[in-house]
C-alpha cells in the first residue's frame, strides 16, 4: 500500500523520546513521505532539522495562526530563508482561528497573506488550518487568486460540503486527518465521500487526532492506514487504490523529487 503522511508535527515533545523509531515504523508500515509541519520560527527550523536527518521527512514552514502574535522581530525573514532550504516543500502552516482567541484576527489576516505570497514567489503550495473561520478563509482564498492560481491544501479538514467545493473551486486539494474515522464524525465522512478523488489527501497531525482505534493515545504517522481505510470505505474502494489516488495527488501537490 502506498501512503503519505501530509501533515504530521515531529518536533513535538511527544516524539522527543523515540522520533527515530516513529519514523522507522512509518517505513515499515509503508509510508513513502511525511510532511512535518512548523507553527513557529523555532518549530520551523527544527521541521527543517528534522527532514534533513531522514530521508523519509520533508518540512514546511511557517507561523501558525495561534502564534502570530509571538512572533519576534526577525522570525518571518526565518521563515522567508528556510523556505529555499532543500527539503521544504510547503509554506505553512497558515491560515485562521477564530476559535481561539490567541491572535488579533487582522493579524491573523495579515500573516495569511504573507504565507500565500511567499508560496508563490518560492513555488511551493501552502497549508491552510482553519477553525471556526471558514467564510472569512474561503473570502480570502477568493481574493488571494485574483492575483493568480493557488496551490495549497486544506489540512485536517472538518468543515461542511459547501466550503470544502469552494476550496477546491480555488485550487486547493483537502486533507482528511482522524476526526474522519470518529463513531460520530457522519457529517464528516459525507464530504469526504463528495470530495473530488484527484483533491483528497491524507494526513495524521500526529501526536494529535489519533484514529479510531487508537482514540485517546499519541498518534503516529504508521497511522495513516487508519485514515485510509476508513475514506476508503466511505468511497466503496480498496483501499490499496484510495490510499494510491492520495499518494500521488500528495506527490502532484509537494516537490518531493525537486527536494532531494
Amino acid at each position: 500500500m502506498k501512503l503519505i503522511d501530509t501533515h504530521a508535527h515531529l518536533d513535538e515533545e511527544a516524539f522527543r523520546p523515540d522520533r527515530d523509531e516513529v519514523i522507522a515504523r512509518a517505513g515499515v508500515a509503508g509510508l513513502e513521505a511525511i510532511v512535518t509541519i512548523g507553527t513557529t520560527a523555532a518549530t520551523s527550523r527544527a521541521a527543517v532539522e528534522i527532514a534533513q536527518s531522514h530521508s523519509l521527512v520533508y518540512a514546511a514552514v511557517g507561523i501558525q495562526p495561534n502564534y502570530v502574535s509571538q512572533a519576534l522581530p526577525g522570525d518571518w525573514e526565518i521563515i522567508e530563508e528556510l523556505a529555499r532550504r532543500p527539503k521544504v516543500v510547503a509554506i505553512g502552516e497558515t491560515g485562521l482561528d477564530r476559535y481561539w482567541d490567541h491572535a488579533p484576527f487582522d493579524l491573523q489576516t495579515e500573516y495569511f497573506s504573507r504565507h500565500i505570497e511567499l508560496a508563490r514567489r518560492v513555488g511551493l503550495p501552502f497549508v491552510v488550518h482553519c477553525r471556526d473561520a471558514e467564510r472569512d478563509m474561503v473570502e480570502q482564498l477568493r481574493s488571494a487568486s485574483a492575483a493568480g492560481p493557488l496551490s495549497g491544501v486544506m489540512h485536517s479538514f472538518s468543515g461542511d460540503a459547501e466550503t470544502a467545493r469552494a476550496c477546491v473551486e480555488q485550487g486547493l486539494y483537502i486533507s482528511f486527518a482522524g476526526m474522519v474515522t470518529f463513531k460520530k464524525n457522519d457529517a464528516l465522512r459525507a464530504v469526504a465521500a463528495e470530495v473530488p478523488l484527484e483533491r483528497l489527501l491524507i494526513e495524521t497531525d500526529s501526536p494529535y487526532l489519533a484514529p479510531t482505534p487508537y482514540r485517546g493515545k499519541r498518534n503516529e504517522p504508521a497511522y495513516v492506514r487508519h485514515t485510509a481505510e476508513c475514506l476508503a470505505t466511505v468511497r466503496h474502494m480498496a483501499v490499496d487504490e484510495l490510499a494510491g489516488i492520495a499518494a500521488e495527488n500528495a506527490r502532484r501537490l509537494f516537490p518531493f523529487t525537486r527536494s532531494q
